[in-house]
């Protein structure tokens, strides 16, 4: 009898997916179930690179020992059972042949007896009696089928096999002439417990492999997740200081090229920083001149437009260096935004801005305390610069904090919401001259908050006017 299951129709099969044509007019047809089918094996197969590469290990093992386990109870379990089977059946087939010459009932007897120290199986005998007609086997599996096949070979009498007769036993009983004829034959006699040693013996070798697997996958993805740690960190604006390439050449020439990177950019921002602190000192300096000079020359409407431009110039080149210098030296720090946030609202009531204000009582995340400072105060004055009331919402998420700014102003269109994010641009309401700003704001905060690895968005506000989504990272 074939244990053997079936393996044409191999998982991996139905985890291909087929490639779609697209007609003439670009569209593309969709397959009868294969979005569903998709959308199932997207459910079922694990996200991460370990448990994938795992998958990739486990699979093979577990297809080579099915397909070994089929085999091995095909070929070997099922010709050792059925040659048990006919061991029995013949030690049967040769008692009964025995009791021909057997002139009484006693004789029987004895030579049942005899039977039973011979064969290991025990013999009872029930003269003239009859077997009830139709019933041959009760108990269906491979061994009391084999046992039945070989009993019908070797004895071609009516019998029948109670595999239910007792735990240990399986009662044959055979129609003779005189009666009928009972052996009580030991399951020990038809089977070896080979076949589940063998069983047995390749799971266990699998777990085995399996989790010597996972120990080496699993080293060599905490590589990778170091490298994607590091890189969001970096990302964050926050520092790497241990962060060393290991793992499988491939992981470590990305590490190393991660490395690279990080060196660059900030050889990058510390030349940058110190070409603009020579730019402020070679602009400030004639500036400052020209303001002294600008004194002396009295009072009259020539001088004061001058004066008001040379103010105007100084304001643009203080703006511009402190956005391009940004707080590069700071390093983040444990910090309460909660608190910060209540900062910049005290600083707007103190100019006299009405302004509500919503925190938890504590927010703490690793943030450059200035910078965010200075982000926040650049919202608030935006928000106090254009309307009357403010709102101030701090709004803790799982992985992330945001900041609502809302204001009763005029807000900002929707075409011009990506625009006032460039350096120096201002709305045509804005360019006012008792408007105070560069047109810089905006462009510090938002590159405040990508410093972070966060990001700063504007909205329409359910106040009437604009909404600034401040969101940072934890």
């Amino acid at each position: 009898m074939a244990l053997g299951r079936d393996l044409s129709s191999s998982p991996i099969d139905a985890a291909v997916e087929l490639p779609r044509r697209q007609d003439a007019a670009g569209t593309a047809p969709a397959l009868a179930g294969s979005d569903s089918h998709r959308r199932w094996w997207k459910r079922v197969l694990p996200r991460s690179l370990y448990g994938r590469s795992l998958i990739i290990i486990i699979l093979p093992l577990v297809l080579a020992e099915l397909i070994g386990t089929g085999v091995f109870y095909d070929r070997v379990w099922g010709t050792v059972i059925r040659r048990l089977a006919d061991s029995v059946a013949s030690d049967i087939g040769f008692t009964i042949d025995a009791m021909a010459y057997a002139d009484n009932d006693a004789e029987i007897f004895g030579l049942l007896g005899h039977a039973k120290r011979m064969t290991d199986l025990t013999f009872g005998f029930l003269p003239g009696e009859k077997l009830p007609p139709g019933l041959r086997q009760l108990g269906h599996g491979q061994i009391e089928d084999e046992l039945a096949s070989a009993i019908g070979a070797v004895v071609a009498r009516p019998f029948q096999i109670d595999a239910e007769f007792d735990p240990r036993d399986i009662l044959i009983s055979i129609q003779l002439d005189n009666g009928i004829l009972q052996v009580a034959a030991p399951r020990k006699r038809l089977y070896t417990p080979t076949g589940y040693i063998f069983v047995l013996w390749m799971a266990g070798s699998g777990l085995v492999l399996v989790a010597i697997a996972s120990l080496f996958m699993r080293n060599q993805v905490r590589a990778i997740r170091r490298l994607a740690a590091a890189a969001d960190s970096f990302g964050k604006g926050r520092d790497v200081p241990n962060f060393r390439p290991e793992g499988a050449s491939e992981v470590r020439q990305a590490a190393a090229a991660f490395l690279k990177m990080r060196e660059r950019l900030q050889r990058q921002l510390t030349q940058r920083t110190e070409m603009l602190a020579g730019v402020s000192h070679d602009l400030r300096t004639p500036l400052t001149r020209m303001r002294v000079a600008l004194e002396f020359l009295g009072d009259n409407a020539a001088v004061a437009e001058l004066q008001h431009d040379v103010g105007v110039m100084q304001r643009m080149i203080e703006g511009y260096l402190d956005f391009a210098k940004g707080e590069g030296g700071e390093e983040p720090e444990p910090t309460d935004l909660a608190a910060l946030v209540e900062d910049a609202a005290a600083a707007a009531r103190r100019q006299g801005a009405e302004v509500a204000v919503v925190t938890p009582e504590q927010c703490v995340l690793p943030l450059r305390p200035d910078a965010i400072h200075r982000c926040l105060a650049n919202l608030v004055g935006n928000a106090q610069r254009y309307g009357r009331r403010i709102w101030l919402t701090v709004t803790p998420l799982t992985d992330s904090v945001t900041v609502l700014v809302d204001d009763d102003g005029p807000g900002v269109p929707s075409a011009e919401r990506e625009n006032v994010f460039r350096p120096f641009f201002r709305l045509d309401s804005a360019r006012s001259p008792a408007t105070e700003g560069v047109g810089l704001g905006l462009t510090i905060a938002r590159d405040i908050a990508r410093g972070h690895g966060g990001d700063l968005r504007l909205e329409d506000s359910p106040r009437g006017g604009l909404r600034v989504r401040l969101t940072l990272p934890r």
